[in-house]
């Protein structure tokens, strides 16, 4: 226990699920909630558009901060509902349902590594390179590929070199951001009474700073393989 707020060593257990399930029940995470998926829909439409389907934006910043208050399986509702809407009214080409994963799993990575637990820079880190590199790589290439054959006509190829590079280049920088951001909202959160942890363990360390390099050089290394391979 900490200040009364019951925390988990992992996601693994039945009594974490059952806490996670429950914020559906409770008026002040819904808000919160709510709250979230506004600031992510208007966050897309400030989005720094570098080529077609290809920007950057500090949407996962807020995506981050609601997750760890409410936790996945609100995060999951959450990311569902700020991708319909966000493509709705700001649609940057055709809507196509699948993209609804990609949001989801960004969303559930976070949550997972934040909700009901002690936040470090480590943790803080291995949440960038899950969504940077298995979520906007590994898991939406193939769907930006489906994307383009079925309702462009076209393909993928082009666009898909820059947007791995993108990711990898941002991943050291996004997960600093992260950092300095979340110990600069925790504890405006915990006075307002919402149950997270505190930032006791958001400094960074020469094995953080160890940990940021060796993932980027995995990172770099896959997507070159990858390249070679095609």
């Amino acid at each position: 226990m900490q200040n009364n707020i019951k925390l988990f060593d992992n996601p693994f257990s039945k009594e974490y699920w059952k806490q996670a399930a429950s914020e559906l029940k409770n008026t002040k995470t819904l808000i919160f909630a709510a709250l979230m998926i506004a600031l992510r829909i208007a966050l897309k439409s400030v989005s720094i558009y570098i080529a077609a389907d290809l920007r950057i934006s500090i949407e996962f910043l807020v995506n981050a901060l609601g997750a760890m208050v409410f936790g996945p399986v609100v995060a999951i509702a959450g990311a569902a509902v700020s991708d319909t809407l966000g493509a709705l009214l700001f649609p940057s080409g055709p809507y196509f349902f699948l993209f609804i994963f990609t949001e989801i799993a960004g969303s559930l990575v976070f949550a997972l590594f934040f909700y009901r637990t002690k936040i470090s820079v480590t943790k803080v880190i291995l949440s960038r390179f899950c969504t940077n590199f298995f979520v906007n790589i590994v898991l939406q290439t193939p769907i930006m590929a489906l994307y383009y054959q079925m309702m462009l006509g076209k393909t993928y190829k082009i666009l898909n070199l820059p947007r791995m590079i993108k990711n990898l280049v941002l991943f050291p920088v996004e997960s600093l951001l992260l950092v300095l951001f979340l110990r600069a909202l925790i504890p405006a959160l915990k006075s307002l009474g919402y149950k997270v942890s505190d930032i006791s363990n958001l400094h960074f360390t020469k094995k953080n700073i160890i940990a940021l390099v060796i993932l980027t050089i995995i990172g770099v290394a896959a997507v070159a393989a990858y390249v070679l391979t095609k």
